[in-house]
């Protein structure tokens, strides 16, 4: 058996360098450019097209002093509360679940799973047609003799972006329990029979002892989720498009429209920068937290 030598790998890695050097600059100049021009662009006082009118923190206190944004982030807050919380719950209880090697484990985590293989419009869309007073499961259920049957929550402001959630929920929880389930396969035999052997109860071995064990894929999909439900936009739209009147409005649909039918580019970029650093907040925490960990893990072997 022969391997290739120190001086045979050097030129096949600067091929590789060499080929990954679009994808450098592509990521340089599309991602870092256009968040530095962001955020150049809310000092400024563009309206339907960009303009160097520097307005200093104006834009800001606008955007702070405006109701409908404080109510988009309001629902923001709730939204990623009731879809994280949720959506790991689910997603792990359905592991368990997978975990148990029950029959036609494959059928079932590929039911589990279609959900997240739908775009977030269709999902919307279906849920939208679905909870239509007019002509969803309110109306079925009236038509076979159920008059005083009401399933009006997607028109009602108070109850409104709990269907959201519940929409997402249904659409990512899969996705969560492949997750889970992959940390909870690499998790050793040995651990499961002292537990037997010790008479723990399987829940609290999985609460207890394989939880903390998974607690790095946990962290992914808590990082995943935090990303995804801050920038959610497309299940909003689809399904209400932001109503009734702002009742599930988001940061992400008070940005694009000000970018399209309002036509203020400073507040747009404005209000992109405010959800970027809030990522930003909730992220590092979680990496220095996460790495602190680590380390205490590894000086503890």
């Amino acid at each position: 058996m022969t391997t290739s030598s120190p001086a045979r790998r050097r030129p096949f890695n600067a091929w590789l360098h060499l080929a990954m050097l679009p994808m450098l600059i592509t990521a340089i100049v599309a991602y870092l450019g256009a968040t530095v021009w962001t955020f150049a662009l809310s000092f400024t006082g563009s309206r339907m097209f960009p303009n160097s009118e520097f307005v200093g923190l104006l834009q800001y206190r606008r955007l702070f002093s405006s109701d409908r944004w404080s109510l988009a982030v309001e629902n923001l807050a709730f939204y990623c509360v009731g879809s994280i919380v949720l959506s790991t719950l689910v997603g792990f209880l359905l592991a368990v679940f997978m975990d148990q090697k029950i029959r036609s484990e494959s059928l079932f985590r590929s039911i589990f799973l279609y959900p997240f293989a739908l775009s977030f419009v269709v999902t919307g869309l279906v849920w939208q047609w679905m909870f239509n007073p007019q002509m969803g499961i309110q109306a079925a259920v009236r038509g076979w003799g159920f008059e005083s049957f009401t399933l009006d929550w997607i028109v009602t402001q108070e109850y409104v972006m709990l269907w959201v959630i519940i929409a997402a929920l249904w659409q990512g929880s899969g996705l969560i329990m492949a997750l889970i389930l992959a940390g909870l396969r690499g998790v050793d035999e040995e651990i499961w029979k002292a537990a037997r052997l010790d008479g723990i109860p399987v829940w609290r071995t999985y609460l207890s002892i394989v939880l903390p064990m998974i607690g790095g894929t946990v962290g992914t999909v808590l990082t995943l989720q935090i990303i995804g439900s801050i920038k959610v936009y497309d299940i909003v739209v689809a399904m209400t498009r932001g109503g009734p009147g702002l009742a599930s409005d988001v940061p992400a649909k008070f940005i694009m429209d000000n970018i399209g039918a309002r036509a203020n580019l400073g507040q747009a970029a404005a209000a992109s920068v405010v959800l970027l650093l809030t990522v930003i907040a909730l992220l590092v925490p979680y990496y220095y937290f996460t790495k602190q960990q680590k380390s205490k893990r590894e000086r503890a072997k």
